[in-house]
């Protein structure tokens, strides 16, 4: 055992004297030891039930002969960090959670480690440290919080921010933005819709790192509880069998997991949290692997905000296994890939019945013939940017318009809210990518406030920075390089006419070369927002958002 390292000869006897100190029997001396990293806190709604689950997991160590030692893990509620200095602290975090989980799990010699995350940079940096640590580990989530209901319609987060848009342009009551404040969060968990948490969820089945239901079962299903002590016994099989993550987390299952992806719709988040998560393992995730799968995956589920369903209708419906289950019957993954089950893909999907051909379409009626997401390149983006197609009305698969830009999310709201942008506009948002921002906010609010004005259907929105999985619309996003290293975005003036096509996969500006070399030879990178503290280190680490904002080494 790895933990013998701290716990066996007579060279540790004075590690012995501090399990002693922390109450630790001779009996639980010799047994594995299991690291549950927590999640909880009391200020995100996703997060407050996780004692509940990290207490279930805890049962099922113990059950299956390990012993369970609980450590933290940070978390921050992107919904409450949206839209002030917050937001600049949310995907910044991913790292940070990798990086004082690796610090934990080795410095304590864990012999494995049950991952319990549930929102947004959470999951994603749990699974970058799984990768880095590579003991036998399994994820349990704290699932998705139920819809509210508002007059007799199911809603969620993202229709609370399009109300405040709405009543920014007149066209809801005080009282009705009030009602839509009382009812559309009524539980804990993640957010309803396919958002980035949910999202993340559930493509931690697709990898092959969360049993079955882990990324729909509502949070205040007592289902959960049941899934939280199945994982605690799951670890301490795969201990047994010796099966690791990086034994799991393949090329195959990240290719498999972006398949999953395309199909459900997912955040464009993902985009972000794909290529780290190979990073992690070896693997150089070129977003432009997107496009690719994306042409020949049909896109079969359109949750909120891109549909009326929400994560406890794919739930019953299914979930992710009955997703997988449609990919796999027409040869979309690769069913040998090894889960925590102890089992492949192919065998753990089985069984798997699709309950609802509405909430999962099949594969021969979808909503769409090709995936949720796509990568567009052009003269505006020449490293890419990203778009959640699903999610955008058929008038603004192709547009072009005037660009309307502005240098902070702030300046964009103020216009939107203003009334100053107009149909056809173009809103570009710059110097908020990974090193401009710095951190790379999400631009819900002002996303939300372009549908909320009834400007849904005939503005598109550009942005280096990126966008919550609660967006919608014509939202492109990632653009790289970014404004603050000198990409194209930079030179972009007011008036320019940017062309897109996202069935043809571009983002032009329509100004010629020889313009942009010349507005190129006059442009100054800008002095930087933040000089002390996390925040400037990261900037002088990260790397575009094309790479998925990893950090290196200069």
């Amino acid at each position: 055992m790895r933990s013998d390292n701290v716990k066996a000869g007579v060279q540790q006897a004075p590690h012995r004297s501090l399990f002693n100190a922390l109450g630790f029997t001779e009996e639980e001396m010799k047994k594995p030891m299991v690291g549950i990293v927590s999640s909880y806190n009391e200020i995100v709604p996703g997060h407050m039930n996780l004692d509940k689950i990290v207490e279930a997991v805890k049962l099922g160590v113990a059950q299956a002969g390990g012993v369970p030692v609980v450590f933290p893990a940070i978390a921050v509620c992107d919904g409450i960090a949206m839209g002030h200095i917050g937001m600049k602290y949310s995907l910044v975090t991913r790292d940070l959670i990798a990086d004082s989980t690796e610090c934990m799990a080795l410095a304590h010699q864990f012999d494995a480690l049950v991952m319990v995350p549930n929102c947004d940079k959470n999951v994603p940096g749990l699974l970058m440290a799984a990768a880095r640590i590579n003991v036998p580990t399994v994820f349990v989530s704290g699932g998705p919080m139920l819809a509210g209901h508002v007059k007799g319609q199911k809603r969620s987060l993202s229709s609370m921010f399009e109300a405040v848009g709405s009543h920014a342009a007149g066209t809801m009551t005080e009282e009705e933005l009030k009602e839509f404040e009382e009812k559309v969060c009524p539980t804990c968990g993640s957010c309803s819709g396919m958002y980035t948490a949910n999202s993340m969820n559930c493509l931690t089945e697709a990898l092959g790192m969360g049993l079955r239901g882990n990324g729909t079962i509502p949070a205040v299903y007592s289902e959960r509880i049941k899934l939280a002590k199945h994982v605690g016994m799951a670890v301490m099989k795969l201990l047994e069998k010796d099966i690791r993550p990086r034994d799991i987390m393949t090329k195959d299952a990240i290719l498999n997991a972006l398949t999953v992806d395309m199909a459900l719709g997912c955040s464009t988040n993902s985009m972000l949290h794909l290529p780290a998560i190979a990073h992690e393992i070896g693997f150089d995730f070129d977003i432009a692997f997107a496009n690719e799968i994306s042409e020949k995956t049909p896109n079969v589920c359109h949750l909120a905000p891109a549909g009326p369903t929400y994560m406890e209708d794919l739930n019953e419906a299914g979930g992710v296994y009955a997703v997988m289950k449609e990919l796999a019957d027409i040869g979309l993954l690769h069913t040998d890939c090894m889960t925590v089950t102890g089992d492949t893909i192919g065998e753990n999907i089985k069984g798997a019945v699709n309950r609802n051909t509405e909430v999962i379409r099949t594969v021969e009626n979808p909503y769409s013939k090709t995936g949720g997401l796509a990568v567009l390149k052009g003269n505006l983006a020449p490293d890419g940017s990203v778009v959640k197609r699903s999610a955008v009305v058929e008038e603004m698969m192709v547009h072009e318009g005037p660009a309307r830009v502005f240098d902070c999310e702030e300046d964009a709201i103020d216009a939107i809210k203003g009334g100053k942008i107009v149909a056809g506009d173009v809103v570009v948002i710059r110097y908020e990518g990974p090193k401009g921002g710095p951190g790379m906010r999400e631009m819900l609010n002002p996303t939300s406030a372009i549908a909320g004005m009834g400007l849904g259907s005939s503005v598109a929105l550009i942005t280096d920075g990126r966008f919550s999985g609660a967006s919608r619309g014509a939202s492109i996003g990632h653009v790289s390089p970014e404004a603050a290293v000198g990409g194209p975005i930079a030179l972009v003036e007011e008036g320019d006419m940017i062309s897109i096509d996202i069935p043809n996969m571009k983002l032009d500006i329509k100004v010629s070369d020889e313009e942009l070399a010349k507005r190129r030879s006059k442009w100054q990178p800008r002095e930087p927002k933040v000089t002390t503290g996390y925040l400037a280190r990261y900037r002088e680490m990260v790397t575009s958002g094309n790479r998925g904002a990893i950090l290196e080494i200069k």
